[in-house]
């Protein structure tokens, strides 16, 4: 995704504060288009409220936005993320209970204690073996990205419900502890060093075009999320650039590799 973004609000000063739903819209304006989405215990900081609407940038990656202030909230500090690609939040610690929401591959949650298979945490319980440490980082953004396969295509989507392709690309840095922009322009802009167009492709570098971006996964196939398939798919590398081509969208235009 390459779109209008809200131009982050002058000064840092405000109030820290996290997502208290499991998905939300970051908007351009109140009520607006939305710019990319929150996954529940993510950190923003505040810098307005005004009747029902907060103003807001992401600790993640500074993108600006408003959301609506019921959605936010003052817990303490998430210790666990959701390290597969979706769980479930119970109503008790046991696999038969009702379950209150569904989270996304990211979701950041305070574990309050641990009951048998489950954790729990101010806002139910979840399966342990869904979980990981905060600070606990994976090591291959692609094997992050391969999560979400199968996963429908959602301009400004940023969960496992839906998500367009620079929210795929984030996905994978950000499991991995790599700084990375929220839009494909930025991406394109920011990550990593620039490869020749001659060079030999390996997992884990990046093909940009004009409002596009996908992983290299290997030898012959990227991973992106794509309006083509309305999913997150592989798609043979030489058919992608000639069919992005071929829609008016037109050629590659950086190949990039990722540094630590």
């Amino acid at each position: 995704m390459s779109g209008t973004r809200v131009p982050p609000p002058a000064g840092a000063a405000g109030t820290p504060r996290q997502v208290a739903v499991p998905v939300a819209d970051l908007m351009e304006t109140p009520r607006g288009a939305r710019a990319r989405q929150l996954v529940i215990g993510e950190e923003v900081c505040v810098v307005e409220d005004r009747a029902g609407w907060s103003r807001v940038t992401c600790a993640r990656d500074g993108y600006a936005g408003h959301l609506p202030t019921g959605a936010l909230t003052d817990g303490p500090a998430p210790t666990h993320r959701v390290h597969v690609r979706a769980t479930h939040l119970y109503t008790a610690p046991d696999v038969k209970a009702r379950e209150r929401h569904a989270l996304s591959h990211g979701s950041r949650l305070h574990v309050t204690a641990q009951d048998g298979r489950f954790a729990e945490t101010p806002h139910g319980f979840v399966p342990r073996v869904h979980l990981c440490p905060i600070d606990q980082a994976d090591t291959d953004p692609v094997a992050v990205a391969e999560l979400y396969l199968g996963t429908p295509y959602l301009w400004g989507g940023n969960s496992a419900f839906g998500l367009d392709c620079s929210g795929l690309v984030q996905a994978g840095c950000l499991a991995c502890g790599l700084p990375c922009p929220g839009d494909s322009d930025q991406q394109e802009n920011t990550l990593g060093q620039t490869l020749a167009a001659d060079a030999p492709l390996r997992r884990g570098d990046l093909l940009f075009w004009r409002g596009h971006v996908a992983w290299v996964a290997d030898e012959t196939r990227l991973l992106h999320a794509n309006a083509h398939a309305m999913a997150v798919a592989f798609e043979d590398t030489g058919a992608a650039i000639a069919r992005i081509d071929a829609q008016g969208d037109g050629p590659v235009t950086r190949r990039a590799r990722l540094t630590a």
